[in-house]
């Protein structure tokens, strides 16, 4: 028998769905119910292999993965059952100079961390990993608290966990449906009765999208094919090998029973249930694919020898979800106030514990206690749950997962869905496009006799230069970028001003045409969106975030609006394109196409007015990204070819030039201009990042007020300082910060600015920290003196904005 009511529902009893009620436990909710159609750990979990590796591309993702470490060796004490820990330690070989840098990168990154992470050479490897061959091994890296973990055991460990602080879990319990009713799921429907509740979790593993189907919700999470070889015993192998991984050979090994588990990610795996997994698929395997396993059984057999010999246990190939980009999805889902979503996870079990503790609190709290923006479910929208556009990149994610971290890499699938009315027009000038949020963008743009193609590197790439008279070109004479992929939102009402004014922490009630820089904050100040917004007319607003933000943006404007009919959203992202006009000669060229006045008298900086641009209607908004004159020109889509002819042709003897995101990236770390995701995030306030100015503190109230005054009082214990170093540095974020020798810290945003000839990067240091002294960056290892920046390294001033 199930409960008719429960006031937390969590659907699926894999790993995941077992750490999220045994935290649920924890933080004292007993009321909480799980389901399981089979048993516990009947999806992917029992098939899968079990390595916990901790370090990853951020400290709070990085956080995650070190609590599932220590949480699995404690477990078994906490509960009495075993988990198969084994904390033998990590060692991940270089077999190429690129992969030694990558490595290095990590190092410095794990130093920053405050994570143990040893570089060590061939040698040393082989004294580790002593069965490897050294042939080609340029270094290795070596984590002592990674591991491996036995799947099911662990799971069933946090079941029993659970159980004991009181949560209901049930198996053989088939959840059909759920119930919603406006913004919330009321029930939960399953073949033995509905279950009433106040909130409910998608743990449904690779399920993930067929439950996030019955409440109407696209989940972005699919399956695909694994395969793994499980030897028999081999003889001398010693007891205690670390796990191994070879990313250049795409492979990993652990030991398993005397002999060796191995599997790996190879390209072209095949897609699993791409019409809906069946509901009734449980424990089963699928028939294994030797010929697509080959190349990675060659690649370990040359690194280990004794696997040529080895006798073959057991070939192991099984379904394990997936998502559009191949990390989890997590979080509340978008326009509903009480359903979670936690799955998709490729690596599940190195996650799970911390997963768990993070989804406990944001369903208990409202808050993971980290950012998560990384796994935040509102990254995708609906497009990337389309069963072609995301089995498309699951499977190139899938194919990736050891590839080089490239700084600036580009997905090759699910390419030219969303496309600019210029997309074909730049594409014939040149354009080198990269995709963001499913539209495509220009990155940089290849001249005649460069071939308009991305070769990605450590150092400088091959766009570096073009890349480099794209940024001189706003700079010194004029030029244009298509931005018609931000997000556009009007929003409207006779309650809109009121609404705004406590949703925003800047002031929005100023006179129509006022344009509005402001951060959108959580009740704790933490920063969660970057916005402008322009007062068209007394009730109607206009609201632009980046394309990727704006699930996000507008999920955390509809939790704080109301709900009374005041106001109205509309997004019109899809019929406004934007083109950015910049530079100092941008008003000679805007003034040639125009009747209307666009001296500074008429339209100041962060002013926005409604001209006559040709023929088209266009919103120019002046205000820049890039620190120079300019205008934001929002166009209805069918005027934006006619637009861009327009400027280009009036532009033409002053030399115009087209510039795309890569340029914009160097324009904007020269001004000191933030990204939000990088720079600024929920766990930072205006008050650290130095966004002060945009905080109106006169307002009597909105969200996140009460911790800045309480932040103001007891003093900012860290802030943001900027940082340019010798331009041989090539810096991307993630590098280590250095005063006096000791690491305070790291960066956040990195890269090259051409009118300074300096490389620039900027970081969170304690005020201590902050303060004078002798500074460095590490970057691949090598460091490099830095020297602090108060203000800009262009334009200190803003001179040239306002000019």
């Amino acid at each position: 028998m199930i409960p008719s009511q429960a006031e937390i529902v969590i659907v699926g009893g894999g790993a995941v769905g077992c750490a999220i009620a045994y935290h649920l436990a924890k933080l004292g909710k007993k009321d909480v119910l799980l389901l399981e159609k089979a048993q516990l750990t009947h999806g992917a979990t029992w098939h899968a292999a079990g390595l916990i590796g901790q370090l990853r591309s951020s400290r709070n993702l990085t956080r995650m993965m070190q609590y599932s470490a220590q949480l699995y060796g404690a477990l078994e004490k906490e509960t009495g059952q075993a988990t198969g820990w084994h904390g033998v330690g990590s060692l991940r070989v270089a077999a190429s100079e690129e992969r030694w840098l990558e490595l290095k990168r990590a190092a410095t990154l794990a130093r920053s961390f405050g994570f143990e992470m040893q570089l060590v050479g061939p040698a040393e490897a082989a004294k580790l990993f002593p069965v490897m061959n050294l042939a080609d091994v340029v270094g290795a890296a070596f984590v002592p608290s990674d591991g491996y973990v036995d799947p099911s055991s662990v799971t069933q460990a946090m079941a029993r966990g659970a159980r004991g602080g009181g949560i209901a879990i049930r198996e053989g319990v088939r959840v059909t449906g759920l119930k919603r009713e406006g913004r919330r799921i009321v029930a939960v429907e399953t073949e033995q009765g509905t279950v009433r509740c106040d909130a409910a979790v998608n743990a449904g593993g690779m399920w993930g999208r067929e439950i996030g189907a019955m409440a109407e919700v696209p989940v972005a999470v699919c399956a695909v094919e694994h395969q793994y070889l499980v030897t028999e015993k081999i003889a001398g192998l010693p007891a205690d090998l670390p796990t191994f991984r070879d990313p250049d050979g795409r492979y990993y090994v652990k030991p398993e029973v005397g002999g060796l588990a191995f599997g790996g990610w190879e390209d072209n795996t095949r897609p699993f249930g791409r019409h809906g997994i069946p509901a009734s698929f449980g424990a089963e395997l699928l028939t294994p694919d030797f010929d697509r396993f080959e190349p990675l059984g060659a690649a370990a057999a040359h690194r280990i020898p004794a696997l040529e010999k080895a006798g073959v246990k057991t070939m192991i190939n099984g379904p394990i979800p997936i998502s559009a980009d191949g990390e989890p999805v997590m979080g509340k889902a978008p326009g509903l106030d009480n359903f979670f979503i936690c799955c998709g996870f490729t690596s599940g079990i190195a996650a799970a514990g911390g997963a768990g503790r993070a989804m406990a609190q944001w369903i208990a709290e409202g808050d993971p206690g980290m950012n998560l923006w990384a796994f935040d479910v509102l990254r995708f929208g609906a497009h990337h749950a389309g069963p072609r556009y995301l089995f498309e990149r699951a499977i190139e994610a899938y194919a990736n997962y050891y590839t080089v971290a490239w700084p600036g890499h580009e997905q090759a699938s699910g390419r030219g869905g969303r496309r600019s009315p210029l997309y074909d027009t730049l594409k014939a000038r040149g354009a080198v496009y990269g995709s963001k949020f499913g539209w495509e963008r220009p990155n940089w743009f290849a001249p005649r006799g460069v071939a308009p193609v991305d070769h990605p590197s450590f150092g400088r790439a091959n766009w570096f230069d073009q890349v480099g008279e794209e940024h001189r070109a706003v700079r010194e004479r004029v030029a244009l970028t298509d931005m018609t992929s931000f997000t556009k939102v009007e929003i409207t009402g006779k309650g809109a001003l009121a609404a705004l004014q406590r949703v925003a922490a800047n002031n929005l009630d100023r006179p129509p045409g006022a344009i509005v820089y402001t951060q959108l904050l959580n009740e704790g100040g933490g920063i969660e969106a970057d916005v402008t917004i322009t007062r068209l007319e007394q009730d109607r607003f206009y609201f632009v975030t980046g394309s990727a933000y704006g699930v996000h943006d507008v999920a955390h404007l509809e939790k704080h609006l109301p709900r009374d009919g005041s106001v109205e959203l509309r997004e019109v992202t899809a019929s406004r394109a934007v083109i950015n006009l910049c530079g100092p000669r941008a008003r000679d060229v805007l003034q040639q196409v125009t009747d209307d006045a666009v001296d500074n008298a008429a339209l100041p900086y962060m002013r926005g007015k409604e001209i006559r641009l040709g023929y088209a209607p266009v919103l120019a908004l002046r205000v820049s990204y890039v620190g120079e004159l300019g205008w934001e020109l929002h166009v209805p889509m069918d005027y934006a070819q006619h637009v861009y002819e327009t400027l280009r042709a009036a532009g033409e003897t002053l030399g115009i030039a087209d510039v795309g995101y890569r340029a914009i990236s160097s324009l904007r770390l020269e001004k000191q201009y933030l990204y939000w995701g990088a720079d600024i995030s929920p766990d930072e306030t205006p008050l650290e990042a130095g966004l002060a100015f945009a905080v109106a503190m006169k307002k009597p109230d909105f969200v996140g007020r009460a911790a800045l005054e309480r932040q103001k009082q007891e003093g900012v214990k860290r802030r943001l300082r900027w940082f340019s170093t010798d331009g041989r540095a090539n810096l991307f974020g993630g590098e280590a910060i250095l005063r006096a020798g000791r690491i305070v810290g790291y960066t956040t945003s990195g890269g090259y600015g051409y009118t300074a000839g300096r490389a620039i990067a900027c970081g969170y240091l304690s005020v201590a920290d902050a303060a004078a002294g002798e500074f460095a960056i590490e970057a691949f290892g090598e460091r490099f003196p830095a020297t602090p920046h108060d203000r800009p390294l262009h334009d200190p001033e803003g001179k040239r904005l306002r000019a």
